[in-house]
Order: structure tokens, then sequence, then C-alpha cells
């Protein structure tokens, strides 16, 4: 499962984000002072790190400046809004940032966009008798290529990433259109008709009444 380190030093933030993190179906451990995120950094590996920027003891800067492993990517989290700080924390290498207040759907979208980057060295996927290559942008089902348009595409890798956990059309949207989408959410619903029909998803690719979507593993999947 996906390990998130949430560091943040307000308690009620921290719930904020654990359970925002929960709602993607990852793992998370928080930690609330830079000193002790700057030990777990240091030596534990973690899929994504969601790090304030202003710690009681040692800033989110300073522990960017400090560290040795930057093999996980790195989200600032912070109430300031000047330009400054924000470049300031992108040329420190953290990977994005958002600014307090923000809405849970905001940061579990840029969350799962940074998670996509990421896994981007992982490009083949195989579910069931479906075969997703994301370098190719080329899709399969039992032997034979399907042409899927790039948001179709998108949306198969999504949830073949998510099996398993119940999709809301928001957070859909907010993760292959982008959490600034303000365009109808019925399109999710045209999305998934075309999958159903074109994979032969229809028993799998399940409506969750009044939430979303779900893609439930396949028997076959090796």
């Amino acid at each position: 499962m996906i390990k998130i380190l949430i560091v943040e030093d307000d308690p009620n933030i921290a719930k904020l984000m654990e359970a925002t993190v929960a709602i993607g179906g990852y793992s998370s451990e928080v930690c609330g002072n830079g000193a002790e995120a700057f030990e777990k950094m240091e030596h534990e590996n973690y899929d994504l790190i969601l790090l304030d920027v202003m710690l009681p003891d040692m800033s989110g800067f300073e522990i960017m400046r400090k560290r040795t492993n930057t093999e996980s990517p790195v989200i600032f989290i912070t109430a300031k809004q000047e330009l400054t700080d924000k470049v300031r924390g992108l040329r420190l290498g953290a990977e994005d940032y958002i600014v307090k207040p923000f809405e849970a759907m905001e940061l579990l979208a840029r969350i799962e966009v940074i998670l996509r980057r990421v896994k981007r060295t992982e490009c083949v996927y195989r579910y069931g008798n479906i075969l997703v290559n994301v370098e190719e942008h080329t899709c399969k089902c039992e032997e034979e290529e399907v042409y899927l348009t790039p948001k179709e595409f998108e949306v198969l890798v999504f949830f073949i990433q998510h099996k398993d956990v119940a999709i809301s059309r928001d957070r859909l949207l907010a993760a292959v259109w982008g959490f600034e989408y303000e365009g109808e959410s019925r399109t999710i619903d045209i999305h998934i008709q075309q999958l159903r029909k074109k994979l032969n998803l229809k028993d799998k690719l399940v409506t969750i009444p009044k939430l979303g979507y779900r893609l439930e593993s396949a028997k076959e999947q090796q």
C-alpha cells in the first residue's frame, strides 16, 4: 500500500490531512515537529511526503536543504501565499505547493497527480485479460488492441491503480480532468459506459449508488 508521511504541527489540520489520505486508500504516518520528520525522511522511504513549512523547531525549507535521502517526492503545505515562498519551495526540490486553507478534494487531487507522475516508471498494468501500456499508450483486451480516447485511457489507468476502492465522481474529475475542472460531472458516466462496452467491464466496473464507481479485482489477475 502507498505510504505517505504527514508533517504538520497543528493537530486539527493533521487529522484532516490524515482523513484525506485515508479517503484515497493510502496509509499514513503523522509527525508534528521538524526533527522527527527529518529523521524519518532520512531513514525511511515514503511514496510521498506532505511537509508543513512553518514547524516549531525546524522549517520545512530547512529540512529540504539538509536532507540527503531525496527518493520521496514532497508537497509543501503552508499558510504563506507569497510567490517568493512558492518559488523557494519548488527550487528546493518540492513537487508542488499548496496553501492553507485548502479543500480536502484539492489536496487529494494534488497527491494523486504526484503519485501518477512518479508511477510512470511502472508503465505496464495487467487487469485480468486487459493489458495497458502507459508508455506506448496502448490497451489490449484478450490480445486484441482496443482504441481508447485519451481520457478513457486515463480513467482506466486510474481505476486499475485503485482497485477495490470506491471512487466518487468528484474525485475522478479532480484526478483525471484537474481539480479546477468546472464542466459537467456526468461526463464521468459517459466515459464509464464506454469503458464497460469496449473492455467488457460491466460486471467489474460497478456503480456505487449516490457516490461513483469501483473497479473490483479481477479473479484471473496475476
